[in-house]
């Protein structure tokens, strides 16, 4: 079973993994006739076809039923009104062939239509639908469902699932996976029609989990409003914390906050007037810096610790304080770098939090004890098992990247040989805290950030090659944002 938003990603990166959204529409529908046409033997179809994509799918199903029997399309919107290119393609190429196009004008003809029909077919709301139908939709289901011996056929889900009016289907020719909520009290008899969802769409990262999971900020918001991250760094490592503010503010939050120690607040203020940067007490990160970062913890919705901080004892202990008092606050959390080998040592602190840790492959030894093989399989068991053991998220840096939650996995191998430089670890710890600020779930944001993080390394790449460095990554994040969004 699959969500709504699930398979929205699904078909985005279809088309990014080499197969276009035209494609799954044509698959669709084509297979939605084969279904009707062999067990059904229609003589007369009726199609309710929305503006949107489940329209579409209708449109196509229509083409190919025509060349067996004879099929009317009844538009439930005006032409002009057609959502997509594609679905207004397929629109246009029922115009030449022996299919009756009926518009709203048609809607007192709609009983004796659907009186001369003997199987109707519902394409009119796939998913989305979140409040009751407006019309001319609730008429046309209270009609449909008035009906008797005919077969009633939903295409994908029934229009308006889950709301107090909908299709009661005969049968649901549902794509690639059932939908969530559909069961055969409200959808019939569920047949899954393959439309070829390329495997890598499913199980690699694309540009859909941007597309769907990242917020868009409203016209009406404010400053602060679309995220504050801190970020807990710096110290023997200068450039690292400023490398996440920077990447942070580039993938769309507002504020970027920096607490570090005091011998290097200035250089990295120096970096750019757009971060807001704090000294601390002391030239490395201890436990009395923590009044400090408490004040400025109040003003962030997420927390990123770990960039440059270094592996002094008084260090350890206070990121262990630290990571403490952030959950406690029930703040999204990135542990990385640094942070990760005391939080090893004290595995309990992170339990079941809202927490992202960002190890690579010897790190993950550091944090579980756990040598990782070069077998993709073993990695994804195991990173899988171990963030569902504590109940965080976990993204494996690699040559396949492997992201968990603990239920799911997702893959991701958009990146290069060239971002092995320098601060690029550094870059996707604060494009994860930032899309954790913006309120996203952690497993959502880690998905986002590691196609965010690549594209934008893959684009820096063909203008830099082996030279690139993190702070070009950064500079094309907004390009890849301008691109999916």
């Amino acid at each position: 079973m699959i969500s709504g938003n699930e398979i929205k990603v699904a078909d985005k990166n279809s088309e990014y993994f080499g197969v276009p959204s035209s494609q799954l529409m044509e698959n669709a529908g084509k297979g939605v006739a084969e279904f009707v046409i062999n067990n059904l033997k229609p003589k007369n179809i009726l199609f309710f076809c929305g503006t949107g994509n489940n329209g579409g799918d209708g449109f196509v199903a229509a083409r190919y039923l025509a060349k067996k029997c004879k099929v009317g399309v009844f538009l439930t919107g005006k032409e002009n009104e057609i959502k997509t290119k594609i679905a207004q393609d397929n629109f246009n190429k029922l115009k030449n062939i022996d299919v009756k196009i009926y518009t709203p004008d048609c809607l007192n003809k709609i009983d004796d239509l659907l009186e001369k029909s003997d199987v109707i077919i519902d394409s009119m709301l796939g998913i989305g639908l979140t409040s009751g139908l407006r019309e001319p939709f609730h008429t046309i289901v209270n009609k449909i469902n008035s009906q008797k011996n005919k077969k009633v056929v939903s295409v994908d889900m029934p229009t308006g699932l889950e709301t107090n009016l909908a299709i009661r289907p005969d049968y649901t020719l549902t794509f690639h996976d059932v939908k969530e909520g559909m069961n055969k009290n409200n959808s019939g008899n569920i047949h899954i029609v393959d439309i070829n969802i390329p495997i890598e769409a499913v199980d690699y990262v694309g540009p859909g989990e941007l597309s769907v999971y990242y917020p868009r900020s409203k016209k009406e918001s404010h400053k602060g409003d679309n995220g504050s991250v801190l970020i807990i760094g710096g110290g023997p490592y200068v450039g690292a914390p400023a490398l996440s503010g920077m990447a942070a503010l580039r993938t769309g939050a507002d504020l970027a906050f920096i607490a570090t120690p005091k011998y290097c607040w200035q250089s990295i203020a120096s970096f750019s007037p757009n971060l807001i940067v704090t000294g601390l007490q002391s030239d490395f990160l201890t436990s009395a810096d923590i009044p400090i970062i408490e004040e400025i913890l109040d003003r962030c919705g997420a927390v990123v610790i770990g960039p440059g901080l270094g592996t002094k004892k008084e260090t350890k202990e206070a990121i262990i304080k630290i990571v403490e008092l952030v959950i406690d606050q029930k703040k999204p959390l990135v542990i990385d770098a640094d942070a990760i080998n005391p939080i090893g040592e004290q595995l309990g602190v992170i339990e079941n939090s809202t927490t992202v840790v960002t190890p690579h492959a010897g790190e993950f030894k550091k944090l579980t004890g756990i040598d990782l093989s070069q077998d993709i399989d073993d990695r994804i068991r195991i990173v899988k098992e171990w963030a569902g053991k504590l109940g965080v998220t976990i993204f494996l840096k690699g040559y396949v990247d492997v992201l968990s939650g603990g239920k799911e996995v997702k893959l991701n191998k958009i990146h290069n040989e060239a971002m092995t430089v320098g601060g690029t670890g550094d870059v996707l710890a604060g494009i994860i805290g930032a899309v954790l600020s913006k309120g996203v779930e952690p497993f959502n944001a880690i998905r986002i950030a590691a196609f965010l993080n690549g594209e934008a390394g893959n684009e820096s790449f063909n203008k830099k090659s082996y030279g690139l460095l993190a702070t070009d990554i950064i500079e094309e994040i907004p390009s890849v944002l301008k691109r999916y969004l």
